[in-house]
């Protein structure tokens, strides 16, 4: 019995969760493309996996996610590259943390187009791919990030929660037109994850309410059923279920992966 052959994008790919969702799905089989912005970046993760046993299964391209043209160069280089797409990943994204009497036009523009514009161009980009290739009754995927901010909005995070909610929205709404080509949308909704990002958030939530580094992610993590603050890997669980054929029935949901912070 041949092998099948799956080719995922994933965007945000060679770091924090993202890298965390690179290293499953190359696990579980999947050929990967990494899309990011910084091209040193994306090179330097291909050559650590590749050093891990992966070579001739992951290749790294970059452009801005906040742009139409990018998501197409990133399905052409799955396609060039792999021959095919089956799965997209909308994983990367931006937060910021400041009130929202704070908030600027160009601080909303910033984070709109970076966490929701990128997630309908990824959505656009794979589905034109997916009506171009002659897969039959193949289910294909497109899995995006959103938060348990996108189903609880968080204050200093006002902006932020907008977006995830909005990623839901789109996933609904795409898994709703998509369906009859065969192709599943779905989210995830992770809480909070040891990465970068959060030492940020602390960070930003200290300038502003005072205190010291570490205590608002303290706080935060005091909610966590599990006792624990979540890893890449454990996202990359998730959506290594909603990458694989045990998800294909499966469409317009986004899950909580958060450890038991929120139970809605």
């Amino acid at each position: 019995m041949t092998e099948e052959k799956r080719v995922a994008v994933v965007t945000g790919g060679e770091r924090g969760i993202g890298r965390g969702i690179t290293d499953r799905l190359l696990a579980d089989g999947y050929c990967v493309v990494i899309a990011n912005r910084n091209k040193a970046d994306g090179q330097q993760a291909v050559a650590e996996l590749n050093a891990a046993g992966y070579e001739g299964k992951v290749v790294a391209v970059a452009g801005d996610v906040s742009e139409k043209a990018s998501h197409e160069k990133f399905v052409q280089t799955a396609v060039e590259t792999f021959g095919r797409l089956d799965t997209y990943i909308n994983n990367a994204g931006i937060a910021q943390i400041q009130l929202l009497q704070d908030e600027t036009k160009e601080d909303m523009d910033e984070i709109f187009q970076t966490n929701v514009y990128s997630v309908l161009f990824g959505i656009q980009a794979a589905t034109a791919q997916f009506r171009k290739q002659a897969d039959g009754d193949k289910i294909r995927k497109i899995i995006n990030a959103s938060s348990i901010a996108g189903h609880v909005a968080f204050d200093m995070l006002g902006a932020y929660s907008a977006t995830k909610f909005a990623i839901r929205g789109l996933t609904q709404a795409a898994a709703k037109e998509l369906g009859r080509d065969k192709i599943t949308v779905n989210a995830y909704c992770p809480g909070i994850v040891g990465t970068d990002m959060w030492d940020y958030i602390d960070e930003k939530m200290v300038e502003a309410w005072g205190g010291e580094k570490g205590q608002y992610l303290k706080k935060y993590s005091g909610l966590i059923t599990m006792g624990k603050v979540e890893t890449p890997a454990e996202v990359a669980g998730y959506v290594s279920y909603l990458a694989s054929h045990d998800a294909d029935y499966m469409t317009g949901q986004a899950v909580q992966i958060d450890g038991g912070i929120q139970f809605i």
